[in-house]
């Protein structure tokens, strides 16, 4: 099945040349989509209309439709439940920052990499998102909520690096001047660590920022919460880390979630130093949302403010996320579980 998204703007031109239209047609497409936010053929008057009725049947826009929006009190935070062309559907989420405002990309339809404290996979994989599913998460944005973007993050629903092909599909058309003009710098790529993938994304010659999910300072303690960490060890994936930081020169974010008596304790924060410190790397610090499925809880306030001092102190660039999302089941680990609890 075709989708417009998916293309290029080259490839839209060889598509139409081959139903017997103009090359030039093309151009005012991408003008209609990615400039005025318009996703309708009929609404594209510029276009001869037996071209318009042509491209109905041979090319649909499959633009997703909006099931539920849920605003954050702050008004700082959004996320949208889109349901695609097949019915299957999926969250994404607009932050806005001082710097600009950021959205939180689902890679697949449920995940299945089942880490323990996430509640976004817990009803399993069910499939990839193709690249132009991805755009269509930014374009609804652009449309109903915010027209300015900033930056992506690769973060939501999904393994990125299980569905590789499709995900950098993704980032390159969305950095084309054709379409949104996203610098790669704008761009981070969160993984599991799929370790093999690590390495083919250090060859892609894309500088995105990748953040590897390290959560746990040992392979024990890691492989309990992260199944992933059974088949790629934990010293398997920080050589592909420093392989990618050497090949790129971006430095990579590990990001470390905070549990109450399990990863946020005196003996983690000695082990994360150690593995750690001195390097050219920062840690991003994710307090866990409550999962009392599973009983794993948010560490209190000053036991998470010691953990990260502990770590700045002995040589270790660390943050402390600020949450953002979390009574819209919007924060990290959270995607998808309002929706099937209705």
């Amino acid at each position: 099945m075709n989708n417009l998204f998916d293309m290029t703007k080259k490839e839209l031109q060889t598509f139409l040349v081959a139903q017997g239209m103009k090359k030039f047609r093309a151009d005012q497409i991408f003008h209609y989509v990615y400039k005025e936010n318009i996703f309708s053929w009929d609404e594209m008057v510029l276009l001869p209309k037996k071209d318009r009725q042509l491209l109905k049947d041979v090319l649909p826009i499959h633009f997703p439709e909006i099931v539920s929006r849920l605003d954050a009190s702050d008004g700082q935070t959004v996320k949208l439940l889109l349901q695609l062309a097949d019915g299957e559907t999926v969250e994404t989420v607009l932050m806005m920052h001082d710097y600009g405002n950021s959205i939180c990309v689902s890679s697949q339809v449920g995940c299945a990499v089942n880490c323990a404290f996430c509640a976004s996979a817990k009803n399993g994989f069910v499939r990839n998102l193709s690249a132009g599913e991805m755009v269509a998460q930014l374009l609804a944005f652009r449309k109903y909520v915010m027209p300015e973007l900033h930056s992506i993050v690769i973060m939501g629903t999904g393994e990125p690096l299980l569905n590789y092909d499709n995900v950098i599909r993704f980032m390159k058309l969305i950095h084309d001047k054709d379409t949104l003009y996203l610098g790669y710098r704008n761009m981070t790529l969160s993984t599991s660590g799929i370790v093999p993938k690590m390495y083919d994304l250090a060859k892609e010659g894309m500088p995105i920022t990748l953040a590897v999910s390290l959560h746990a300072p040992n392979d024990a303690l890691r492989r309990r919460i992260m199944p992933i960490a059974e088949k790629y060890p934990l010293e398997a994936v920080l050589q592909a880390a420093r392989h990618y930081f050497d090949v790129t020169g971006r430095k990579v974010t590990f990001e470390y979630i905070l549990i109450k008596g399990l990863t946020c304790t005196n003996a983690c924060a000695k082990e994360l130093a150690r593995l750690l410190g001195g390097q050219n790397i920062l840690v991003n610090a994710i307090p866990i949302n409550d999962n009392y499925d599973v009983g794993l809880y948010r560490p209190d306030e000053k036991t998470m403010n010691e953990f990260v001092t502990y770590l700045q102190r002995h040589g270790v660039p660390v943050t402390l996320r600020r949450e953002m999302g979390s009574k819209i089941q919007a924060a990290c680990g959270q995607l998808r579980i309002k929706r099937e609890k209705i």
